[in-house]
């Protein structure tokens, strides 16, 4: 079988795959947003996800993404998303802020500032963005640490408070919240991170109901449909349409 019609059979697989999690959780499969995960993978490869179909993609590094963005649409005229998933450090800031339609891991007030500065500088429309949440406690994620916020009320009114603080930069736009589930080997093992990241979303909203915090952007390919089971609107899945990564 060739690589194209490996990439189509594949994307074709995961999003039945939605639309069975779906199907369990009594949901739409239309409230449900697959983000083809095409880090490190060719602009070849993401043309022929397109021609199967997907319009948005995500990549990891804002300032390598850049040239693989200007080959896909030199090779392809489909207009497509392009959503950042990784982190961003503060002093590279300015190449999220170019051509992405959502950042999903926005994790500081710091970094919100700076590419609120950024964009303003550049009379820029405004950026999208999710908050990137660490409810599962590991040290090693990135984000507002957030594991016992239920209980622990200086954890919440900090993220309280720097969200007060977000939600009047400008050129900053809430949209919702996005998590990194622990690697398991039994995807149910990350049931309750997700179902945890949806009530922390549920407390924020009725606190900030001004804002929107409609998406939840959580679920990878070894995890997904637990996620959308668990009321996920963005799903990260790379490896199950385009293969293992090959890193240079």
């Amino acid at each position: 079988m060739n690589t194209a019609a490996t990439i189509a059979g594949r994307l074709a697989a995961v999003q039945d795959e939605i639309r069975r999690a779906c199907e369990r959780a009594h949901r739409s499969p239309e409230e449900v947003s697959l983000i083809a995960v095409s880090k490190t993978h060719a602009a070849a490869a993401v043309v022929e996800a397109i021609r199967a179909g997907q319009r948005r993609f995500g990549e990891n590094r804002p300032e390598e993404a850049a040239g693989k963005m200007a080959e896909v649409a030199q090779l392809c005229e489909v207009p497509v998303e392009w959503h950042l998933i990784g982190h961003v450090q503060s002093r590279k800031a300015r190449y999220a802020a170019d051509g992405f339609a959502l950042l999903h891991s926005l994790d500081s007030l710091k970094l919100a500032e700076r590419l609120d500065r950024i964009l303003s500088e550049r009379d820029a429309a405004r950026l999208d963005v999710l908050l990137e949440i660490n409810v599962s406690g590991e040290a090693s994620k990135e984000g507002w640490h957030m594991a016992g916020w239920r209980d622990d009320t200086a954890i919440r009114h900090a993220l309280w408070d720097d969200a007060a603080a977000l939600l009047a930069l400008p050129q900053i736009r809430v949209r919702g919240l996005m998590t990194m589930a622990p690697l398991v080997d039994d995807p149910e093992q990350t049931r309750p991170v997700f179902a945890e990241l949806r009530a922390l979303r549920d407390a924020l909203a009725q606190d900030f109901p001004a804002a929107d915090w409609s998406q939840l952007s959580m679920g990878m390919s070894d995890d997904y449909p637990v996620a959308v089971e668990e009321g996920a609107t963005l799903v990260r899945v790379g490896r199950s349409i385009f293969g293992t990564r090959s890193y240079k």
